[in-house]
């Protein structure tokens, strides 16, 4: 099973073929879509490449990337299907617009933090960095799927610790699964359900721009 994904993309002002930008790829929600993700990335805009990805799937007024049969059980077949596809159109997007290779981000909230998170464990040097808003990961991806993030990965995870959807306990294994697997893991616990509160807001974009700024430096010095 394939599926055609939807997208819109904001450039920078200032954007210039010949230059390299840093990318963030934004999944929404279960029953959102990709109009959220822009609204929330919007402060971004100015230093990150957006793209914004619709999941493939018709969720009551919004969309999915996978059905579930219970909480933390994807149906495994569409699951698969969109880690595909959301990896294939990462490599076609990056042929198409001036990004840079060494910060390729992915931010997701609920079931975008879900597949942020595989697809950082499976992509390798592809990924520089996710954030990861109230998810988690499948099991069958921790026991099945080739993990090989990139060693240098930075990760950014929070969990509210009201969270009526996901147990806080199941950031607490996000972050550290993480931990196993890169020493750049940063966890943020908040007060609050299933949302982005107002200083998550504020946090998570600050991460950002400071993680993508020091893989600018740590290139400049390289090239020294």
């Amino acid at each position: 099973m394939s599926y055609s994904l939807t997208y819109e993309v904001r450039l920078p002002s200032d954007y210039d073929t010949e230059q390299h930008y840093p990318v963030i790829f934004a999944l929404h929600g279960m029953g959102s879509d990709e109009q959220d993700m822009l609204r929330l990335m919007e402060p971004l805009q100015s230093d990150f490449i957006i793209i914004a990805v619709r999941g493939p799937l018709v969720q009551g007024s919004g969309y999915a990337y996978f059905q579930i049969k219970s909480i933390g059980n994807p149906v495994r077949e569409l699951f698969d299907a969109s880690v595909q596809g959301l990896q294939q159109l990462m490599v076609d997007l990056s042929a198409k617009y001036a990004i840079d290779p060494a910060r390729r981000y992915i931010a997701g909230f609920s079931q975008g933090a879900i597949m942020s998170m595989t697809l950082a464990l499976i992509m390798g040097d592809a990924i520089k960095g996710i954030v990861a808003m109230s998810g988690y990961i499948p099991q069958f991806v921790k026991d099945e799927y080739k993990i090989q993030p990139n060693s240098e990965l930075s990760v950014f995870i929070s969990h509210g610790d009201q969270d009526h959807l996901f147990p806080l306990q199941l950031g607490e294994d996000n972050a550290s699964f993480f931990h196993e697997h890169t020493n750049n893991v940063t966890y943020v616990p908040y007060n609050g359900g299933h949302q982005v509160t107002p200083d998550l807001y504020q946090q998570f974009q600050q991460w950002l721009r400071t993680d993508a700024k020091l893989v600018t430096e740590d290139r400049k010095g390289m090239n020294l």
